[in-house]
């Protein structure tokens, strides 16, 4: 045998071992772009322009929950007292937006993969996805819930379930296909929105006279300034939280503050204070019968376009959540088509089977855990710095750092003594409190070990110990 006939030989299970790997990088890659990185940063290349994210942010926050917030305010205070409240508590939103959304356009990472190397180690990111996991996909089936009884008050052909059942299918199907579709689902149904809320607000307003509505008494119950803050940072604290979600699919922070601002500012304005207007002159909180019962179809489509435009992300980040949950507690990779396939059926057949309502208080109790996570990933980036290091060498690869602690202690007792504070602490903002409480204390006690681990450290984070 020759020595050319031995070196093809030799070479031949070489060539095939290579083969495979490519084979195998590239199907890798393939499940990466259809699970839209799940659990893997974002490469440059697949991220979007600034206003395909900003519509969806804007969709986000001119929700009909937020339409539900203003008539609320509009039923228990004033105009002015109102617009207060929502400058107040749409600023402090804002501000932990803008660090929760550049931490994820910069490092690519949905919050559950962040908050791994963002103060709570592997199994800590876990218990977090499993948090937002649960109360995603619960405000999930309520919000289809709202939407099958919208509904069935106008069309009352067709049972409640039977509406719960076509929302539920179309959300979960939008959320299956992933952000480009969801992308253009939000340029649709963000300006439908807009003008058939515009229209209906229109028809309801016809009659009264403006001046008493802007300086009229309120006609419920009053409710303080500190009730109203509170309300209107609360009902959107889950999604300040979840804004990497989006965020990882902008292509440079400042992308990230202009829809911010643009999008929490005008949306909290333009529809909380209309739905203010809404409550004085409807006298009532309950915007759903508000729209509905004044304008027919008319009302019917807004419910539709506004759950629509929110229903979608609640489920689509509930997928990730979830996905990050089992990738760490099972060491499996699970897609999160599949995955999201599982959540929106099981939603939507509790919420066709009328069970997603009696969820509603639950869903709050859990809430006053989220806003805490919140402190301790901003702490731990923008302060500590700790894990900085890893997830800077990662943005020159193309897969995050793998080793970390299972468990960090101090962002647990953060955690918790952040909840502690938000629900017990008769003062201020319980969610803001929530944050601020957790931010703090991580802060204090990251940046008191840090140094007394090196003491000529002023600046930079520590070397990474965990590579």
């Amino acid at each position: 045998m020759t020595s050319a006939e031995t070196g093809r030989r030799q070479d031949g299970p070489a060539r095939t071992a290579a083969g495979r790997g490519a084979d195998e990088a590239q199907h890798a890659a393939q499940n990466a772009v259809q699970d839209d990185y799940a659990l893997t940063p974002v490469p440059d290349e697949a991220r979007y322009s600034w206003f395909s994210v900003a519509v969806q942010r804007f969709g986000q926050v001119s929700s009909f929950q937020q339409f539900m917030v203003g008539a609320v305010l509009g039923y228990g205070m004033t105009f002015t007292d109102a617009v207060i409240a929502i400058t107040v508590g749409s600023v402090l939103l804002e501000v932990i937006t803008i660090l929760m959304g550049v931490a994820g356009v910069k490092e690519g990472m949905s919050t559950s993969v962040l908050a791994r190397w963002s103060g709570f180690g592997r199994k800590g990111s876990a218990a977090v996805g499993m948090l937002v996991a649960l109360s995603l996909a619960g405000w999930f089936g309520v919000q289809n819930g709202v939407f099958a009884q919208g509904m069935h008050d106008f069309a009352g052909w067709a049972p409640e379930w039977a509406w719960a059942v076509v929302g539920g299918v179309v959300v979960t199907v939008i959320s299956v296909h992933g952000f480009s579709v969801m992308a253009w689902t939000a340029y649709l149904t963000v300006p439908a929105f807009l003008l058939l809320a515009g229209w209906s607000v229109v028809d309801v307003l016809v009659g009264h006279s403006l001046d008493d509505l802007l300086t009229g008494a309120p006609p419920g119950p009053a409710l303080s300034l500190a009730e109203g803050t509170t309300l209107v940072a609360g009902a959107f604290i889950l999604g300040a939280l979840m804004s990497p979600d989006m965020t990882r699919f902008n292509r440079r922070p400042s992308d990230v503050v202009k829809q911010t601002l643009l999008g929490v500012t005008l949306g909290q304005y333009l529809i909380g204070l209309t739905a203010v207007l809404l409550g004085h002159a409807a006298r009532t909180a309950d915007i759903v019968g508000i729209i509905t019962g004044s304008s027919g179809l008319l009302g019917t489509l807004i419910l539709v376009t506004a759950i629509v435009k929110i229903n979608d992300w609640n489920l689509y980040s509930s997928a990730l959540a979830t996905v990050n949950s089992i990738d760490v507690l099972f060491g499996r990779r699970v897609g999160r088509r599949t995955v999201t396939l599982v959540i929106g059926a099981a939603g939507t057949v509790l919420s066709a089977v009328g069970m997603a309502d009696h969820f509603t208080g639950f869903l709050e109790t859990i809430g006053v855990l989220a806003p805490p996570v919140a402190g301790v990933i901003i702490a731990e980036y923008y302060v500590v710095r700790r894990y900085r290091a890893g997830l800077e060498r990662a943005r020159r690869g193309t897969r995050p750092p793998e080793r970390l602690p299972d468990w960090l202690p101090l962002s647990l007792v953060c955690w918790a003594t952040g909840a502690l504070v938000g629900e017990y602490l008769d003062a201020g903002i319980p969610a803001i409190n929530a944050v601020v409480a957790a931010f703090a204390l991580y802060a204090a006690v990251g940046l008191t070990f840090r140094h007394r681990r090196n003491p000529t450290a002023r600046q930079g984070p520590l070397p990474d110990r965990t590579a």
